[in-house]
């Protein structure tokens, strides 16, 4: 017995080949008049469809009818045929479909109506004794399985478009990342184009955020679709607009939960490089253990909040210089009586050099403060009443603080 297909009674090869000889002949005269009954039904039933002033595309609509029905008959009258040209040619509206930024729902209903529509009129020719009745199963599942394949081809080429489309902006935008974090800045002509072929509006101000994170495929965070972001890079880059706005803060933290990062000054759209730099500093500065780590809590170190610890750690040299010039009378004491007094004499130069406050501060006995504080009016004399001399001492003590705060996080402290 012949090999039959796992549907029914239609033989190995498809529905087309159960098709009796001479079919297409029969409906080849009426499909102009099927081809307009479809066209009509589309352009009444489907909102997109229906644009009466606009002749090309209504000559588009009938093109498109005109070419799936012709290729249907074709496939009846030659089951044989490679399916391979029309299944390109439903690529091609797919991918013309996603260019033109349209949905695909609405061509997919016109094909499910097309389909209906022929099925209709066949059914009506049946009835009438113009096609014979045993092949209307043969006709509905070869119109149906046509339908499918067409709906299948479309929805892949419509696919590769939008991949193919959102590959080139989000190079587009990765570029844009680049051209706003440039030294020396871009024009802002030149932000102006790159911004509008990305699609993002551009802004009056910016924040640059850098953020540690190990790229792996499908692992990037999702953000935010008015930020601009580069994880292909280390450390990673993401360009918040108008970071004062509201809500933007939360926006940030929310993105970038669980990661380590720092978040650089707001800045003037061409001032990026800068925003950059200073976040290139903080981040540092968190992995060395010096500024405390938000990104595992709440979000991110915020390069505002800590103004003073950027400035004290840009130049170790020159801190060394001041701290051999302010604090050499401490190196007369021995180590762990020479930390007392540092940290009393720091509390002292912070809190307006009231004994209460600095006892509160150090949690000791106003008595004890009072002690230490005769220690370091007969080391440092007459240059703890000096203001310029306070001054650079609070300096040199506070990047003291910060140097050790660094040390603990490379030997013991918290993980970089």
């Amino acid at each position: 017995m012949p090999k039959r297909a796992a549907t029914g009674d239609v033989p190995a090869g498809g529905p087309f080949k159960a098709l009796p000889p001479g079919l297409p002949d029969r409906l080849r005269p009426l499909l102009d008049d099927i081809v307009e009954e479809v066209v009509q039904a589309i352009r009444t039933e489907i909102p997109e469809y229906e644009r009466p002033m606009d002749d090309a595309y209504t000559q588009g609509v009938h093109r498109g009818v005109d070419h799936a029905l012709r290729g249907f008959l074709e496939r009846m009258a030659r089951p044989d045929t490679g399916w391979e040209p029309v299944q390109e040619t439903y690529r091609r509206i797919g991918r013309g479909e996603a260019e033109e930024g349209r949905s695909l729902d609405s061509f997919q209903s016109a094909l499910r109506l097309g389909a209906r529509v022929t099925w209709r009129r066949v059914n009506a020719l049946v009835d009438a004794g113009r096609l014979p009745r045993h092949a209307l199963g043969a006709i509905g599942e070869a119109l149906f399985l046509h339908l499918d394949e067409m709906a299948a081809a479309t929805t892949a080429g419509y696919t590769e478009a939008r991949l193919h489309a959102a590959g080139e902006l989000r190079q587009r935008r990765a570029r844009l990342v680049d051209l706003l974090t440039a030294d020396p800045p871009a024009s802002a002509e030149a932000i102006a184009d790159l911004a509008q072929a990305a699609r993002w509006t551009v802004p009056r101000a910016v924040a640059v955020v850098v953020v540690d994170h190990a790229p792996r495929a499908g692992a990037e965070p999702i953000v935010p679709p008015e930020f601009l972001a580069r994880f292909d890079v280390q450390p990673a880059v993401l360009v918040v607009p108008d970071p004062e706005g509201p809500g933007r803060g939360r926006a940030v933290a929310g993105a970038l939960h669980g990661m380590r990062g720092a978040m650089g000054p707001t800045v003037a759209l061409r001032e990026g490089a800068r925003s950059l730099r200073w976040a290139a500093e903080a981040l540092e500065l968190v992995r060395r253990g010096v500024l405390a780590d938000a990104g595992a809590g709440t979000g991110i170190v915020r390069c505002q909040d800590h103004l003073s610890t950027l400035l004290l750690s840009r130049d170790n040299a020159l801190l060394d210089a001041m701290a051999e010039l302010r604090l050499r009378p401490l190196e007369q004491v021995r180590p762990p009586q020479r930390e007392r007094l540092a940290e009393t004499l720091l509390s002292w130069l912070q809190s307006g050099r009231g004994v209460a406050e600095v006892a509160a501060r150090l949690a000791v006995h106003p008595q004890t403060v009072r002690y230490r504080m005769r220690q370091l009016d007969e080391l440092f004399g007459d240059l703890l009443h000096d203001p310029a001399a306070r001054f650079e001492m609070q300096l040199a003590l506070r990047a003291r603080v910060l140097r050790q705060g660094s040390a603990r996080g490379e030997h013991g402290g918290p993980p970089p």
